[in-house]
């Protein structure tokens, strides 16, 4: 009864993967559709334009600053009534009679005025600006590393998915050499050269292997997804890779930590926006010298400009003392300028250690990988030998299936050494780019 039930959901489950679309895909049409609409690819393009935007902003360390507006006023101030007067040009020698001077009539003054500032001398901002160039040119670093990660996730995924396709191959070949030693079985037991336990131990034997299948079918669906994920593609239908798992040929000489690696780099630039931060703090104890000019149009009616005027001149600012506050800035930016260099530092010595983890890691794999090969050489062999013997009745069940199960096994573990070794591989290339 349990095997019937089990065959049931086998059954459902093989129609719910065939209900699902299967499509062939290719490494290179992954690649360009992951740059294309990868989310973590655009996340990290908007930093850069985030970046970018924080350093134009520290364009007005150079360019003038223009403005321009235009202003109604009615007043009968005394002092504002008759300098309304005098700058339209307006003024009469009526107007200074006393009595009028103290008490004006209402005087409407529309005035346009255009006004220009140029920083002349400003060490602070230009410090600024050459930290904002540091933070741009880390953030462009860390959008190209963010793309090598990208490369990686992609190689890991297809690799695991051409992993999951071998496995299912795997165990259906398994599954047709079980389904045959269980007609084989059946036949024995009918002439009474095998006992009922035999024949239950088989069966046990191929729904073991349909449940393994079914997994591994599921294990093509979540490899899928996680293609679809980094390809963002909603449609999340069942891919298939278009070559087979292979062993990717590696070479362990001449791979050492690299200074320029993009995230150490980027690391390096954000330092030194941190340094040019204090010094941009340090020199904000210095005056400031800007120029400043005003161009004005004023008239009774609005929109109207019958009168002008001009003004121009420079101003030398020094703000000598603004309590501790510039003390403290200073001494926070000088903190996080010595933390950044010590984070960097920190870091290459993790990455160091990454890398000697990962050649460590791809040796093993090689390694591995010749003494998987020997295994399921020989257990393929042991197999052949305990499959004739069985068919001729000279072998028993319970050795038979053992064989089964350990070719079985020593296959997945062969290609999941594969698997190792190839990760391995690129997970090398990757830290030492």
């Amino acid at each position: 009864m349990k095997y019937y039930v089990s065959l049931i959901f086998l059954l459902a489950g093989l129609l719910t993967v065939q209900a699902q679309e299967t499509i062939l895909i290719t490494k290179a049409e992954v690649v360009a559709k992951v740059k294309e609409n990868n989310n973590s690819l655009k996340i990290s393009e908007q930093d850069v334009l985030a970046a970018q935007g924080d350093y134009r902003q520290t364009n007005a360390v150079l360019l003038p600053n223009v403005g321009i507006s235009h202003t109604g006023i009615a007043t009968t101030n005394p002092l504002m009534a008759f300098g309304s007067k005098l700058n339209q040009s307006i003024l009469t020698p009526v107007d200074f009679d006393p009595t009028l001077l103290n008490n004006p009539r209402q005087i409407e003054d529309y005035a346009t005025r255009i006004e220009i500032q140029q920083p002349l001398f400003n060490l602070d901002g230009i410090y600024q600006r050459k930290g904002a160039k540091a933070k741009l040119n880390a953030s462009e670093l860390q959008s190209e590393r963010t793309q090598q990660y990208i490369d990686l996730e992609i190689d890991k995924a297809y690799m695991e998915l051409q992993l999951a396709y071998k496995t299912v191959t795997v165990l259906e070949k398994a599954k047709v050499s079980a389904l045959e030693n269980k007609r084989i079985a059946a036949n024995s037991f009918e002439q009474g050269y095998l006992q009922k336990s035999d024949i239950l131990a088989v069966e046990v034997r191929v729904t073991e292997i349909e449940n393994q299948l079914q997994y591994a079918k599921s294990n093509i669906q979540n490899a899928s997804n996680q293609l679809s994920v980094l390809m963002n593609d909603t449609s999340y239908a069942i891919l298939q890779p278009s070559d087979s798992l292979t062993i990717l040929a590696s070479d362990l000489s001449v791979k050492e930590l690299s200074e320029n690696r993009a995230d150490i780099q980027a690391m390096s630039s954000a330092s030194k926006a941190y340094q040019q931060i204090h010094k941009a703090d340090k020199m904000s104890f210095l005056p400031r010298l800007n120029a400043f000019g005003t161009y004005e149009l004023h008239d009774d009616e609005i929109f109207q400009g019958d009168a002008d005027g001009y003004l121009f001149g420079a101003q030398l600012q020094w703000n000598i003392l603004e309590g501790s506050k510039r003390f403290g800035k200073a001494q926070k930016s000088k903190a996080e300028f010595e933390k950044s260099k010590l984070e960097l530092e920190q870091y290459k010595a993790q990455s160091q250690v990454e890398l000697n983890r990962a050649k460590r890691m791809l040796q093993d794999a090689k390694n591995n990988l010749e003494l998987t090969a020997l295994a399921l050489e020989q257990s393929e062999e042991s197999l052949r030998i305990r499959t004739n013997r069985f068919q001729q009745g000279l072998e028993k069940t319970t050795d038979l299936l053992m064989s089964e199960t350990q070719f079985a096994q020593k296959q997945l573990e062969y290609y999941s050494t594969i698997y190792q070794h190839n990760y391995a591989l690129a997970y090398l290339q990757f830290l030492t780019k």
